[in-house]
């Protein structure tokens, strides 16, 4: 699906009419944040209070049209685990821009697009990286005046080392936190988090079909561009259900022995 300009200052204008919270001012100055410290245009979901703005409302339906349902519930859900996380830090209501936290959260898995000839998925990129140059042409093309480049390099950040933990939890909050809100659905409940939110964000989008969705992605990406997945987390799938896929000599290892 394609949205005009035209279509997100309608939409933007709805936002203004009809959002549940408090709505701050219309225009944000370039690169102003939003933060969670103040009131906000902010909607209910699973009971959870987050940001409602016209750009995060496109970022919904971007992940749809370019994921299953499967992966976008996974989507949705880390945005709402990283928006519980943040309420429950008072340093990170005070830091996040949670504008960018729900924006990279809902598209961090564009990477996981497996259908023929997406415009999103290359056979050149880990699918983190495919996953944030398709999120940066998304702001591009359909961001208002706010998303200035330090604002949209963190959406790039933040999809680009979610599953590079060691390195994104040491990053910007925004880049932490979306990494660590997509954890919870692995790993489970984190700080800001119980069984009841939980139990809350499952309910409304349901887990039971994450595990074989990512195993179907992770095997179907070391099939399709093994190159991308040498010395990542995805080579045990490649190693364990791809026939012929072979680490031997393309291994990080393995190129510096040989030039060394």
């Amino acid at each position: 699906m394609f949205f005009s300009k035209k279509l997100c200052l309608l939409l933007a204008g709805a936002a203004g009419l009809s959002s549940a919270g408090p709505v701050g001012p219309a225009i944000r100055p370039r690169g102003a944040p939003v933060l969670s410290n103040v009131p906000y245009p902010n909607t209910t979901i699973a009971g959870i209070t987050v940001i409602d703005t016209p750009i995060v409302r496109l970022a919904q339906e971007y992940a749809r049209n370019h994921s299953t349902e499967a992966v976008f519930k996974h989507q949705m859900r880390a945005w709402l685990f990283g928006s519980l996380i943040v309420a429950a830090n008072e340093t990170l209501k005070n830091s996040v821009d949670i504008e960018i936290q729900a924006v990279g959260a809902l598209l961090h898995d564009l990477g996981w697009d497996m259908t023929p000839n997406s415009t999103v998925t290359t056979i050149d990129h880990r699918f983190e990286v495919d996953g944030a140059i398709a999120s940066r042409k998304f702001l591009e093309k359909y961001g208002d005046e706010s998303w200035d480049a330090r604002r949209t390099q963190l959406v790039w950040d933040a999809i680009a080392l979610h599953t590079t933990r060691t390195i994104a939890y040491y990053k910007e909050y925004e880049v932490g936190v979306v990494s660590m809100g997509i954890s919870v659905d692995y790993d489970g409940l984190r700080n800001g988090i119980n069984n009841e939110t939980f139990h809350r964000i499952t309910t409304a989008y349901p887990n039971d079909d994450l595990k074989k969705a990512t195993n179907d992605t992770f095997t179907w990406i070391c099939a399709y561009k093994p190159a991308q997945t040498y010395d990542n987390q995805l080579q045990p799938w490649g190693e364990r259900y791809v026939p012929n896929y072979n680490t031997a000599g393309n291994l990080r290892i393995d190129t510096i022995f040989k030039n060394l």
